[in-house]
């Protein structure tokens, strides 16, 4: 285990449930972004992989917790793009009742 490492991951992990907290509170997607939650989400994987295929130790678990993390966050990213484009498509469907 690299001391290091294992500051990374913490330093990176403290942020992880305020965005997901933030993106439960908004309801929006403002400010997020789809390509750069997957590219996180897929390098705790590969993280995860390593320590499992080549060195296993407890810095392992602050992975999984970074995971889960981004994992909640990309859920409320999809739930919430598909509410903003039911509500645009709610607008735009009483814009056009109102033109009537």
């Amino acid at each position: 285990m690299s001391p290091f490492e294992l500051m990374m991951l913490v330093c990176f992990g403290v942020s992880w449930p305020f965005a997901a907290y933030r993106s439960w509170k908004t309801g929006s997607t403002k400010g997020k972004s789809l390509v750069f939650l997957l590219a996180i989400w897929i390098g705790y994987v590969a993280g995860i992989l390593h320590k499992v295929f080549y060195r296993m130790d407890f810095v392992i678990a602050v992975y999984v917790f970074n995971f889960l993390m981004v994992s909640l966050d990309l859920a409320l990213y999809v739930r919430n793009r598909r509410r903003e484009k039911r509500l645009e498509a709610e607008a735009a469907a009483e814009s056009i009742g109102m033109r009537a």
